[in-house]
């Protein structure tokens, strides 16, 4: 039986000002079914939020919420991040502040 992604994110709850992010894998059909090379699948850096920590903490002691929720997609860098495996599924950690942007629908 498999966990959908947020089931796994009940398992991960992040820390602080983390968010627990599950990558978009790119398609790797075009519209019309065929194949595409690898080449030819651009590189996504982007994923779909799971799970976000409480905030992280001023130095006047207040929580600073994270700038996201879960189920927002956001834009990842291209490098960074912890990996984290669950059931065979990876995920990853990333800082509120690591994040480079969400995206939203017009």
């Amino acid at each position: 039986m498999k966990a959908s992604g947020m089931a796994l994110a009940r398992r991960i709850v992040p820390l602080l000002d983390r968010v627990l992010v599950e990558k978009v894998v790119p398609k790797k059909t075009s519209a019309g079914g065929i194949l595409l090379p690898e080449s030819a699948v651009s590189k996504l850096n982007e994923g779909t939020v799971l799970a976000v920590g409480p905030g992280a903490r001023s130095k006047a002691g207040e929580v600073i919420p994270p700038s996201v929720s879960a189920g927002d997609t956001v834009v990842l860098p291209e490098y960074g991040g912890a990996a984290v495996e669950v059931d065979g599924k990876e995920m990853w950690l990333f800082r509120d502040e690591d994040l480079l942007g969400k995206v939203v629908a017009e």
